[in-house]
């Protein structure tokens, strides 16, 4: 299974989604995180402590890909036409990750223009970084998004101090020490996790058909 995780936006948790899709996949079968952001986000995320899964940058992951049951590809931010069609083709499932915030519509509007264009059935918007209620931000764009017909996972990113905790410390959120809030962080991706392996063979099943 090959997922792309990608967005013309920075700062909407794209690594971060990546590491912990990565890290879901890991606990199933063996996985390789390919590293495509020229920024090396979740490469220096890595240096600083440990994955329980290989990550390797884009030309050695075109040789180490084939030793792996599942790839999970960290994209750069604002990708090129180009890039971005050859990306959303050439994966199972693509998640945009989208944070509740006005200021990211455009970027957002554009990235679902070249997803619905570029790989239709193959798609899934994962809001993250969403505030807890009483703040509406989340449900304000899960109702818009819904309300466009956008496939989106019903689970959801909180917005929490584990994750930076996790990028500082070098591991997945789940190994962060000393946070009561480190288990709900896990506990969101694992469920975006069991999601994705849905979304990614019906979107297989539709595109044979």
């Amino acid at each position: 299974m090959i997922i792309t995780v990608a967005s013309y936006k920075g700062g909407v948790g794209k690594t971060t989604t990546a590491v912990h899709l990565a890290a879901f996949l890991q606990e199933l079968a063996p996985t390789l995180l390919i590293d495509g952001d020229p920024n090396r986000s979740a490469s220096r995320w890595a240096s600083r402590g440990s994955f329980p899964f290989k990550i390797a940058d884009e030309k050695e992951g075109v040789y180490q890909a084939r030793n792996f049951t599942h790839i999970v590809i960290d994209t750069e931010a604002r990708p090129g036409s180009a890039d971005f069609e050859a990306l959303a083709k050439g994966c199972d499932l693509l998640v945009i990750p989208s944070v509740p915030a006005s200021l990211d519509t455009d970027a957002l509007i554009l990235t679902l223009e070249a997803a619905r264009k570029l790989a239709p059935n193959k798609y899934r918007v994962l809001m993250t970084k969403v505030p807890p209620l009483p703040e509406q931000d989340g449900p304000q764009l899960r109702a818009v998004l819904e309300s466009e017909g956008i496939p989106t996972f019903q689970a959801e990113i909180p917005r929490l101090k584990s994750f930076e905790k996790a990028a500082s410390e070098g591991v997945p959120v789940f190994s962060v020490q000393g946070d009561p809030r480190a288990k709900r962080a896990w506990e969101a991706y694992a469920a975006a996790g069991k999601e994705m392996i849905a979304a990614a063979k019906q979107g297989a099943t539709e595109n044979v058909g």
